[in-house]
């Protein structure tokens, strides 16, 4: 790592970045002062990591000499030998984690990430497999230090959610999470029926930047927005749930739509609505290198048969594999808890970047 990042060459640029900051009328041109900033950022980062590695090397490396001393006791031998294999572990947790951010090199992938699940063909157990998909995310967030909103919540006639959407706000959120866009199958003995048979249900994920101010200059008349107030479905207090707070906003155009319903403000609600679903056709607009936002076909991931990423069977046997990796695992359990749901991230950013690369 410390060849590939050079701290030497790395400190010579921050340098000429910081001279560059403190110019006269560096803010004049506040897109290109931004760049400018959020470099320095990644690499003051990038610094403290290699140092902070390093630290952890030697300290591995005095753990070693104190053990090889013969004067050591065997209390203090297995004491040196503890304390090494836990920075050994940390080391290499904190070196797995700069390998995959190598692999996030995408013109979004620093930011948040707006994940939304809406369920799929399989009815009431593919409205519970949608909640237990947000419950998946929402725990894996959590352990990566993200923090998580609920945007808005439908939830479902007998149980579970009909869709939900979440703001994952946390530095690479988005690269990570754009590993899970696509229709995700779960096969399992139904809780729903009296006769336990085994049943298909599917549920799709999908996942945007959060783009903050960089929406701003987007346009988008008026005429094609279809814009709808409800009343709040989830949980939010007495307020929330009596009055139509909550907002819909639809592009007509390309059939693409947000609810908001995270605020008690409908103002609020509305303005955050519309900022989301401008992120959205901007993204899609640049996939799909348009130039006019109203050409956007409006492409959506199908919860159906078919067209799932990931296949996750809790009967007859337990096993979740990814079909486009190849990456498998039979600790159900762990996954959906939260667990172990790197694994198939990490597998797939480097699926996805050997077919870009050929390699």
């Amino acid at each position: 790592m410390m060849s590939a990042t050079d701290p030497a060459s790395q400190r010579r640029k921050l340098d000429k970045l910081e001279a560059q900051a403190s110019a006269e009328g560096f803010w004049d041109q506040q897109d290109q002062a931004a760049a400018v900033n959020q470099e320095m950022s990644d690499i003051n980062e990038l610094l403290q990591l290699t140092a902070k590695m390093q630290s952890q090397l030697e300290d591995v490396q005095t753990a070693v000499e104190l053990i090889d001393m013969e004067e050591s006791d065997r209390k203090e031998e297995q004491t040196f030998k503890l304390e090494a294999f836990s920075t050994l572990q940390q080391l290499a947790k904190a070196l797995e984690q700069w390998e995959t951010q190598q692999l996030l090199g995408g013109q979004y992938d620093k930011l948040g990430a707006i994940l939304s699940i809406q369920a799929g063909a399989g009815g009431t157990d593919a409205q519970d497999w949608a909640e237990m998909l947000l419950r998946m995310y929402t725990r894996w967030a959590d352990k990566q230090g993200f923090t998580t909103s609920i945007l808005s919540r439908a939830e479902g006639e007998e149980a579970g959610i009909k869709a939900a959407e979440v703001e994952v706000q946390g530095r690479y959120a988005f690269g990570y999470l754009s590993a899970e866009k696509g229709t995700h199958r779960l096969v399992r003995q139904s809780p729903f029926n009296v006769k336990g048979i085994r049943q298909t249900s599917f549920a799709a994920v999908d996942v945007m930047p959060v783009l903050g101010d960089q929406v701003k200059n987007i346009q988008v008349p008026d005429s094609d927005l279809d814009i709808q107030t409800m009343r709040a479905s989830g949980a939010g207090g007495q307020h929330v749930n009596k009055t139509e707070s909550a907002v819909r906003v639809r592009h007509i155009p390309s059939g693409l739509s947000v609810r908001i319903e995270d605020n008690r403000s409908q103002l609020m609600n509305k303005n955050k609505a519309i900022d989301v679903l401008k992120g959205r056709l901007l993204v899609i607009a640049q996939e799909q290198q348009l130039k006019e936002i109203k050409d956007i076909k409006g492409d959506a991931v199908k919860p159906d048969w078919g067209q799932q990423i990931r296949n996750y069977v809790f009967h007859p046997y337990k096993m979740v594999k990814d079909v486009r990796s190849g990456f498998e695992t039979s600790n159900v359990g762990a996954v959906m808890d939260g667990d172990a749901l790197d694994g198939f991230i990490e597998a797939q950013l480097r699926h996805r970047h050997n077919f870009t690369t050929g390699k």
